[in-house]
């Protein structure tokens, strides 16, 4: 309920209930684009903006900054979702986005692709 409020931008001060909360995300969301598919859009989309820039957020997504990680299993980076959905390796990727029209139409058939999990649950 957290991030349907958020991305409502609905505050817990408003006292809107939970119910009209849902009622409105299944108005406003498609049924056929899920949480997961949002979130992938608006951060492929960032991910493009961020790269076509110069500034410290491109240093931190590329992972120039020095340093090292710590140990055990690694956590996954944004170059890894990156690579994963669009199909890409991430120095592909960094080139595609520097064109603005080239990058929206990988973003938009990578969304379209068949995922290769299955969903844990149907709706």
């Amino acid at each position: 309920m957290r991030c349907y409020r958020r991305i409502l931008g609905i505050s817990y001060k408003d006292h809107v209930t939970n119910e009209s909360v849902l009622k409105t995300i299944r108005q406003t969301i498609d049924h056929y684009e899920d949480l997961l598919t949002i979130v992938k859009k608006k951060k492929l989309k960032w991910y493009g903006h961020v790269t076509r820039s110069d500034g410290l957020s491109k240093i931190i997504l590329q992972g120039t900054v020095q340093g090292g990680r710590r140990r055990g299993r690694q956590k996954k980076k944004w170059a890894d979702n990156i690579a994963e959905w669009t199909g890409k390796p991430f120095a592909e990727t960094q080139a595609l986005a520097q064109d603005r029209q080239r990058w929206r139409r990988l973003v938009s058939t990578s969304l379209q692709r068949p995922h290769d999990h299955a969903r844990s649950r149907d709706r």
